[in-house]
């Protein structure tokens, strides 16, 4: 063998796998947030890592407490993977507070330059808890949105960040995503799962096109942690080189997957999570 092509096994021996990081709250009942995140991560062949930004203690059925980690200690966490895992794209998920999205904005300048990041803007569970406190939202738009590659709001949270009313059609739909582009992300998902019908459809744009990516909707109860679980197999593709709209092609896709095997789930007595792991990668 040649010394040119040791030196290149060599390397690729020694090169670091590479990292998703989930910057995002705990879901005691393993259903969505970090939970969902890290499962997911690992279902589609990604190493996950994370800062934990918010402690809540919820089922099924709702969340009954919520703590969240003081800014410092966000930043802590953050600045722990990047000075030794290479990750390859970061995803935000429920940030809680005007504290901790500062110090998560603070932290992402500094490291995180051309690591492709997905900021899913999480205001409220499924059940309807609040998970974000009302005076952060200027602070998610200001400081993160700027940041992101793409954004991944519902129907409900896109009304919000506009101060509107909910869409209720494909164009204004498409209308709501070219305003929140103009916010300052690079791309905006706005996800339909919540809408009526018989398909679910998700609005991509770019900043040059609209795209819609559809798929039937799966009848099941078992739809805990689908925002959690959709964005960060996104980022999860993003990580291994996708671009952005086979990504999120990819992770419809996985999710629809995880829809269907979940229904099957029994798991507390209110909304169930989806099945991540009914595809697993070959190592």
């Amino acid at each position: 063998m040649s010394s040119a092509a040791m030196t290149a096994d060599s390397t690729a021996a020694t090169a670091k796998t590479p990292a998703a990081l989930s910057i995002a709250g705990s879901d005691s009942s393993g259903g969505a947030g970090i939970q969902a995140d890290l499962k997911t991560f690992a279902a589609l062949g990604v190493y996950g890592a994370t800062a934990i930004t918010a402690i809540t203690a919820q089922n099924t059925q709702g969340v009954t407490a919520v703590h969240l980690v003081p800014g410092d200690i966000v930043a802590a966490q953050i600045d722990a993977v990047f000075a030794d895992l290479n990750v390859r794209a970061v995803k935000t998920g429920m940030l809680g507070g005007a504290e901790q999205i500062e110090a998560t904005a603070d932290r992402l300048r500094h490291w995180a330059g051309g690591v492709p990041m997905v900021v899913d803007p999480v205001m409220v569970s499924t059940s309807g808890a609040r998970l974000l406190e009302p005076l952060a939202m200027r602070a998610l738009i200001e400081r993160l949105f700027p940041l992101a590659d793409l954004i991944t709001p519902n129907l409900a949270e896109a009304a919000a960040l506009l101060d509107v009313s909910i869409a209720r059609t494909d164009e204004e739909i498409a209308v709501q995503a070219r305003r929140l582009h103009a916010l300052g992300p690079r791309a905006v998902l706005i996800k339909g799962g919540h809408a009526g019908g018989a398909t679910a459809t998700d609005v991509l744009f770019d900043g040059a096109q609209v795209r819609r990516f559809i798929a039937p909707r799966v009848p099941t109860r078992n739809t805990h942690g689908t925002g959690c679980t959709l964005s960060s197999a996104i980022a999860a593709h993003l990580a291994q080189g996708l671009p952005l709209a086979a990504a999120v092609e990819a992770a419809k896709a996985y999710l629809q997957g995880a829809l269907l095997a979940g229904d099957a789930f029994r798991i507390g007595d209110g909304a169930g999570p989806v099945a991540h792991f009914w595809k697993m990668p070959k190592i």
